[in-house]
């Protein structure tokens, strides 16, 4: 029997169901496709099941997906009650995506096959997002990427997403850029330039909601249908699943959770974004004469004598966002990623559960809080992934 919040159906499975008419084939094998790639190894008859879809329809379409070189079918499996099954996955070679996150101190850029494996990385770190030489940066990555995969994979590579915060132009002055760069990200279309040099379809998406769907996308199943995602980064980012559907909003910039007041010791509020981030940690340590400013952020330590204290006031800020947060998202689980150390990451979802348990009890208790699996990697990973869901599932 499952905890009360513990979710008992992928939120994949959820909602799902393909409809028997000629004229919504393509939704039916988006939604065949769905089962498949989020239960590997299904068979005919329990993607029937899972899409409510009549077998002989499932037949046909795997034909068709089998041709387009989307899935693979398994050897087939004997010794079982019934007729042998055969086990049906997606082609790894079925499709491939190139994630990016241009983030404030850091990029990251990611090639992904359709089974989600990171085929090839690269990270550089920076004071600043140089505008004047991003585009060509990006694209000689790409082609480094594009160099090792064969003419039949680079045919399949079709989608590159763009995770960015929402209002990196207009934060800029914070990380001491000069005003030519401001200027000049403020005229930069980012999507038009990389679209013209690369020929590939581009998705631009807020950091927080790629990171977001990359943590749901590696939960194992049953994943539930409410998440509430925050990423520690130069400031936070942030994202909500809510009853299955990823919270973008108008904009794409939906979450701003960062944004949040808070007063975790007293005094006069303020942004969470001030207090639980990166930012505030290079503050602290380098008041304290550690030259913070020029470190990767991998290699900063909040138990430097200077921001000791940090680790403890960033969880109850959190804390204090995730228990406003948890009135509007029932019963979610909270994945906090971090861009520190894997091991700073855990320690500081422990606190921040430790944090909330301290704060008004609600009805259906405090949500369960987990240090996520990707840490800063996972916007880039999100944002090769969600183009690719949504072109084929």
């Amino acid at each position: 029997m499952s905890k009360i919040g513990e979710p008992t159906r992928d939120v994949f499975e959820s909602g799902r169901r393909g409809l028997s008419h000629v004229g919504v084939r393509r939704a039916n094998e988006r939604t065949v496709l769905t089962v498949v790639g989020f239960n590997a190894g299904v068979s005919n008859a329990e993607i029937s099941r899972l899409s409510g879809l009549a077998p002989q329809t499932v037949s046909a379409i795997l034909v068709d997906l089998e041709r387009e070189g989307l899935i693979l079918r398994g050897p087939v499996l004997r010794g079982r009650r019934g007729q042998p099954a055969t086990p049906i996955m997606l082609d790894p070679d079925g499709g491939f995506a190139i994630g990016i996150e241009v983030g404030w101190r850091h990029m990251d850029v990611v090639l992904l096959n359709m089974h989600a494996q990171v085929l090839a990385r690269h990270h550089v770190d920076y004071a600043y997002p140089d505008g004047a030489t991003l585009v060509d940066t990006i694209a000689t990555v790409i082609e480094q990427f594009t160099g090792g995969l064969r003419p039949e994979q680079r045919a399949r590579l079709m989608d590159l997403g763009l995770a960015m915060p929402g209002d990196l132009a207009a934060g800029l002055d914070a990380l001491g850029a000069p005003a030519e760069q401001i200027a000049l990200w403020q005229e930069l279309d980012l999507v038009a330039a990389l679209g013209a040099r690369t020929g590939l379809a581009i998705t631009r998406l807020n950091d927080g909601n790629a990171g977001c769907w990359a943590e749901l996308i590696a939960l194992a199943p049953p994943r539930p249908a409410n998440i509430i995602y925050v990423l520690v980064s130069h400031f936070i980012a942030a994202g909500i699943v809510g009853d299955g559907a990823l919270w973008e909003g108008p904009t794409g910039n939906a979450a701003e959770l960062g944004a949040m007041l808070v007063n975790p010791a007293g005094g006069r509020p303020q942004l969470a974004h001030r207090i639980a981030s990166i930012w505030a940690l290079r503050n602290s340590l380098d008041a304290a004469g550690h030259d913070a400013g020029a470190m990767p952020a991998r290699d900063l330590d909040p138990d430097l004598a200077g921001a000791a204290g940090w680790m403890n006031t960033t969880a109850q800020a959190l804390a204090q966002v995730l228990f406003n947060a948890n009135t509007v998202v029932e019963q979610p689980l909270v994945i906090i990623d971090t861009v520190l150390a894997p091991a700073v990451s855990a320690r500081l979802a422990g606190l921040v559960e430790a944090e909330m348990a301290r704060l008004p009890s609600r009805p259906h208790g405090a949500p369960r809080v987990i240090a996520g699996q990707l840490g800063g990697l996972a916007p880039a990973i999100g944002a090769a992934e969600l183009p690719l869901f949504r072109r084929y599932f």
